[in-house]
């Protein structure tokens, strides 16, 4: 009995296990004929949207302000076009690509053109070995002509259009796609700040745009044209080198920057980016898209440029500059470019920095075309002449000599020298020359010697202390030698001494030759940015100072780099070494009796720039330059710094072939004026004074 109930109870459970069996798989089946023929279409088409990529998320360039706050670069919200790679064939993607750039063109927008060739006529945009070398890259021969070469990509891209315009068009894109790749998760940047019509005519044709997405994205943007554009720098898409260098934080097509204060605080500038979900159809249609990771925004750079005393300093240096080339003043010189640099002496802040001529960063955002890139080339407008530029400074070097000589025991603060016109050893150099007649200045003490720039004196300053002295006193005041000022491409400069001689030469020094480094010719030569520190040094009690020109760096969340720490990162990118020497203990009745010579300069009759100061209402002191360069130039240097009995400023103004130091010293009167409060135009001004060169042996 036990043994039948057992057997029946066994049959009931595996009926009762098969039913349920029977049951789950009723479900399964009615639920997979609902997934693939009720329903089928539905979720298919949801499955197509849902390809998801990741896209990175660009975080706001941080900003470039002014000491006061006032935005020199900032950013904008805009839209921008990205590229993806879809399931389309090639000549669909050929025909999207010829869509896309008719209308872009349409709204003449830029977008990425890096293919060397170009039509009408056919011509290499690429030259030298450079050329040699993209030929032997993409395996063409070496004779092989622009329009052979050409065809020969029409034909690896599969273009069948004939139109030599649409081909070349297509070309383009493709060409950048092979440098720079895209996928159907990574994109590439097409075209940045298109204007809301175009966005809107181009979600209207959206179906003819497969892979084209628009997105909303910061855009840089300079607020006051050229204004500070050697300090600003600009920006531009990474190149292949950058991008292989910094692969682990940046995509192959974001924006960089590439020179100026763009460049070098990039670290800081370029904030981090978040993370961006992107739905798509496989067709490259965009479904949804939705923000995973926020981006943090750059940090903010604070300069230490006053942008009102910039934009005076702008327009003088560019006024003088065209004066002197049309004959405003009493000789034409064919001036075309210059730099000026105005410092407070006490801290060595930067607060204005020009160089022309100039350029606009804005050219840049976008990519920049190659016929304006060609112009500012041929120009040297992207060249910042204050820091990179070399320059013999003529006769602004003699207080250095000044000083020299007195804190080496050659000369004596009572001591006067008798100029007789013509000094009477070595090579017989003259004083002072005009066109017709030669003559000296008399008996003179140290600081009539700067007054009226007697070369006579220094040439015997310079022959008692000799070369060692001379450079050991010129290399205190930083002269020869890279100030750290946190601008990419500084120039050290060179200094005349022994060293300097048998590097460039290997010969050694004759004593002779002091005579003409002691005036600022022979090997001397340096930047507006060195001298201007110099003279800072001077009117400061010696004291050696630290150019800089950012104020701090400012993070999103309210806090402040260390200033420590940015002179640690700018050094280190810039590979400055500070200064390990001695601190020189100089007589404070010598420096008074350099600057007094300055001071006579300006203020009295027979000072070389007595013209240009006499009617002014703050004291200044100065001393011109007009030092000869090879070519038969002549260039014009005025160094000064004001007021005479406080100090507050060092201006120093140098104009390539501006022939008479007294002539750039209307820049640095204008920049004064500014700084003080002065209305400029009251100022009147001897147009009847006769400028002079210095001899230059």
């Amino acid at each position: 009995m036990n043994k039948k109930i057992s057997k029946e109870s066994i049959n009931l459970r595996f009926n009762i296990v098969s039913l349920i069996v029977y049951v789950i798989g009723i479900i399964l089946i009615m639920q997979l004929f609902n997934l693939q023929i009720v329903n089928g279409s539905t979720y298919r088409q949801q499955s197509d949207t849902r390809l998801t990529r990741e896209s990175s998320l660009t975080a706001a360039r941080g900003s470039i302000l002014d000491r006061s706050g006032n935005a020199l670069a900032s950013t904008k919200m805009g839209f921008s076009l990205e590229f993806y790679k879809t399931k389309i064939s090639t000549q669909a993607l050929n025909e999207t690509i010829l869509n896309l750039i008719n209308l872009l063109e349409k709204y003449n927008l830029k977008y990425p053109d890096s293919f060397p060739v170009n039509i009408n006529p056919f011509q290499f945009t690429i030259e030298g070995e450079t050329l040699e070398n993209w030929k032997s890259k993409n395996k063409l021969n070496a004779e092989i002509t622009p329009e052979e070469a050409l065809y020969v990509f029409k034909e690896k891209y599969d273009i069948e259009n004939t139109d030599i315009q649409e081909i070349r068009k297509i070309i383009s894109i493709r060409y950048e796609i092979s440098q720079k790749g895209y996928s159907s998760t990574k994109s590439l940047n097409i075209c940045t700040d298109i204007p809301r019509e175009a966005v809107a005519e181009l979600t209207e044709r959206s179906s003819e745009f497969p892979g084209v997405n628009i997105v909303t994205e910061s855009i840089r943007t300079y607020n006051s044209g050229t204004l500070a554009s050697h300090i600003l720098g600009y920006i531009g898409r990474i190149s292949e080198k950058e991008y292989e260098e910094k692969k682990d934080t940046y995509n192959n097509d974001d924006i960089i920057g590439k020179t100026g204060v763009e460049y070098l605080f990039e670290k800081y500038l370029k904030g981090k980016d978040g993370i961006k979900q992107i739905d798509m159809a496989v067709d490259g249609t965009v479904t949804a898209e939705y923000v995973a990771t926020q981006a943090i925004s750059g940090s903010d750079i604070v300069l230490t440029i006053d942008s009102n005393l910039q934009k005076v300093a702008e327009e003088s240096l560019k006024n003088t500059i065209q004066k002197i080339s049309s004959g405003g003043f009493a000789e034409t010189y064919e001036a075309t470019a210059g730099s000026v640099v105005v410092m407070d002496v006490k801290t060595g802040e930067v607060l204005s920095l020009a160089s022309y001529p100039d350029y606009s960063p804005e050219d840049f955002v976008g990519g920049i075309s190659t016929d304006k890139y060609n112009e500012y080339s041929q120009n040297h407008s992207l060249y910042n002449r204050a820091i990179s530029g070399s320059y013999a400074p003529g006769s602004i070097f003699k207080m250095v000599s000044a000083i020299a000589g007195l804190e080496s025991g050659a000369i004596t603060l009572t001591e006067k020298i008798n100029d007789t016109g013509v000094y009477p050893k070595y090579t017989r150099p003259v004083c002072w020359y005009y066109t017709d007649y030669r003559r000296g200045h008399g008996y003179l003490n140290v600081s009539q010697a700067i007054q009226h720039s007697c070369n006579f004196f220094f040439y015997e300053v310079g022959d008692r202390m000799g070369i060692d002295t001379l450079s050991k006193y010129a290399s205190y005041f930083g002269l020869g030698t890279k100030t750290g000022i946190e601008l990419p491409s500084e120039t050290a400069g060179t200094l005349a001494s022994k060293q300097t001689k048998a590097e460039k030469t290997g010969e050694q020094w004759y004593p002779g030759e002091t005579t003409s480094a002691v005036i600022g010719q022979s090997y001397n030569s340096f930047s507006t940015l060195q001298m201007t520190k110099y003279i800072s040094m001077l009117t400061n009690g010696g004291k050696r100072i630290n150019p800089t020109i950012i104020k701090t760096i400012r993070n999103v969340d309210g806090t402040e780099v260390p200033k420590d720490e940015i002179r640690k990162y700018s050094n280190e990118m810039l590979g400055i070494q500070e200064y390990s020497g001695e601190e020189f203990q100089i007589k404070q009745e010598n420096l008074q009796a350099v600057l007094e010579g300055m001071r006579m300069t300006t203020q009295q009759s027979g000072g070389t720039a007595y013209s240009i100061f006499r009617n002014f209402n703050i004291e200044v002191a100065g001393k011109t330059g007009s030092a000869e360069a090879p070519g038969n130039i002549v260039n014009a240097w005025f160094a000064c710094f004001a007021p005479y009995n406080e100090p507050e400023i060092a201006v120093v103004a140098m104009i390539e072939n501006g022939g008479h130091g007294n002539y750039s010293a209307e820049v640095a009167r204008d920049i004064i004026a500014e700084y003080f409060g002065m209305n400029a135009q009251n100022i009147e001004e001897d147009m009847t004074a006769i400028p002079y060169t210095e001899i230059i042996q």
